[in-house]
């Protein structure tokens, strides 16, 4: 079974519930804990600081062009095709901007003179704790700076984490909707929604939802720190009646004890 926390916005308590019931679920089932917040990951920091990786390997999930400036004509429909802006003119040949460049391969495409080619590029990191102090395996991802594939760096992350014997894969998930959130979501059986009780966190939990009732995934939702907003977390219940799995007391002690 794959359990995937997710919230809409930043900052509203998913990795600290995510390392929390992966150590309670622990005790009972074979878990397995995956960081797919490849841009931000943070997990090891809830699960006390992991050190000593086992394994780190990178990997290459893009890829990107490279200019031969010996075919290139300096046609400029690379640059006319390109959506991103990636492309400029400069001396009669074509240059790029590769930390603006998606990779979509349209100038390749278009390219009348065939001076546009792909090549795969390292763009993260994999980190594999194979037992954690709690006694469970911890899997890690990082974008590296400037580099883009996220998505794709999830689905590689999964991957991985598929070589390994468990009950439960417990998936902290990236805020928001995008690409690693659909990624991380894609045949997950369960979805934990966190939110707290600001218009932000609510605005932004109906907008992940929108995601999770796409993939059919059935959810629970879990409002943090709902004390300092009580009128707004009723609103919640409200809204979410018989969905709501738990609610979180504010507690600054909770980030004294990670640190």
């Amino acid at each position: 079974m794959k359990i995937i926390v997710a919230s809409g916005k930043g900052g509203v308590g998913k990795s600290m519930l995510a390392s929390s019931l992966a150590i309670l679920i622990s005790q009972e089932k074979k878990v397995i804990a995956l960081d797919c917040d490849v841009d931000a990951p943070n997990l090891a920091v809830w699960l006390g600081g992991v050190t000593n990786w086992n394994k780190s390997k990178k990997i290459s999930t893009i890829e990107k062009p490279k200019i031969n400036l010996e075919k290139c004509n300096g046609c400029g429909l690379c640059v006319k095709n390109c959506q991103f802006g990636a492309l400029s003119i400069k001396n009669e040949k074509a240059q790029i901007n590769n930390f603006v460049c998606e990779g979509c391969q349209a100038c390749k495409i278009v390219c009348p003179q065939k001076a546009i080619e792909f090549k795969k590029i390292e763009n993260a990191q994999i980190d594999i704790k194979n037992k954690t102090k709690f006694g469970f395996p911890l899997l890690s991802a990082q974008l590296f700076p400037g580099e883009s594939g996220s998505g794709k760096i999830v689905a590689e992350l999964k991957k991985e984490a598929n070589e390994f014997h468990y009950e439960i894969m417990l998936i902290d998930s990236a805020p928001g909707t995008g690409c690693p959130v659909n990624a991380a979501m894609l045949d997950a059986n369960l979805a934990i929604l966190v939110t707290e009780p600001t218009p932000s966190g609510i605005s932004d939990l109906k907008r992940v939802l929108e995601v999770v009732n796409h993939f059919g995934i059935p959810y629970w939702v879990v409002i943090n720190k709902w004390d300092i907003n009580p009128e707004s977390t009723q609103r919640i219940e409200k809204e979410f009646s018989g969905k709501i799995l738990g609610k979180i007391s504010y507690d600054k002690n909770i980030f004294k004890t990670i640190f």
